[in-house]
């Protein structure tokens, strides 16, 4: 049973859904300010501590919090070709308790409140009238991935469109990057980037265009919903705003 917990722990944490603190709490206060001495140590130099299992344990109490975190969520497919008709604010006035913002038309959702992954992903679900692919990603992945400009070296103009494509799961093989379609000369789309779920491109306002953001999925072999770099940004701003 205990190895159960700690594999099922593991892989939660693994999947970014929770998070660790140990809080140690000890009568003897010059015990705790040699520990946390020893652990600064080990952080700087990389270095393992040898604890002494009997003191520790005689001194210390471990408490380990299994902590929620905020959350976005991309429903992919959603009011796109008159199919899988929704209304995203309706459905965010019904996840209400989640503490839930609409954005935009085509399923962007920031979650406020903090929520396990697995709740979360079943409330949508079970809300909408048809089934679809739901990314949630950990509030944190979009902060870190608007902390820097990814389109820094990249044309910009009225005909360029930056985007966002949030992956199922991260593939395990890569392509190589930048990545032109059809070609690197008279390309029209254009992937600069892959930073954990995230694919980061550019394409021509075109209509022909369009047509290859759906050859992203068949190119890393899992399902993609994709979203202007804008909305990414307003996410990012209402999250750091949280």
């Amino acid at each position: 049973m205990r190895r159960f917990y700690l594999l099922s722990c593991a892989g939660a944490f693994r999947a970014r859904s929770l998070q660790v603190f140990s809080m140690l709490f000890s009568k003897q206060a010059d015990v705790l300010s040699r520990f946390t001495r020893d652990q600064n140590e080990a952080v700087h130099s990389s270095a393992n501590v040898s604890l002494n299992r009997e003191n520790l344990l005689s001194n210390f109490y471990f408490i380990l919090l299994n902590l929620r975190v905020s959350a976005v969520v991309f429903l992919r497919a959603v009011n796109v070709g008159g199919a899988n008709l929704c209304r995203p604010a309706v459905l965010a006035k019904q996840l209400a308790k989640f503490d839930v913002v609409n954005i935009g038309a085509v399923g962007t959702f920031v979650v406020r409140e903090n929520v396990s992954e697995s709740a979360l992903r079943a409330a949508f679900a079970k809300k909408l009238p048809f089934k679809c692919e739901i990314m949630i990603c950990p509030a944190r992945d979009i902060i870190k991935l608007t902390s820097t400009d990814p389109f820094a070296r990249q044309p910009l103009g009225p005909e360029i469109t930056r985007f966002a494509s949030v992956l199922h799961k991260r593939p395990r093989a890569l392509p190589a990057t930048p990545l032109a379609m059809p070609s690197d000369d008279g390309w029209l789309l254009k992937i600069v980037a892959i930073q954990n779920r995230f694919v980061l491109g550019i394409y021509r306002r075109q209509m022909n265009a369009i047509g290859y953001l759906g050859k992203i999925e068949k190119v890393l072999g899992t399902p993609v919903t994709t979203r202007n770099w804008n909305t990414i940004e307003k996410v990012a701003k209402i999250l750091k705003s949280n």
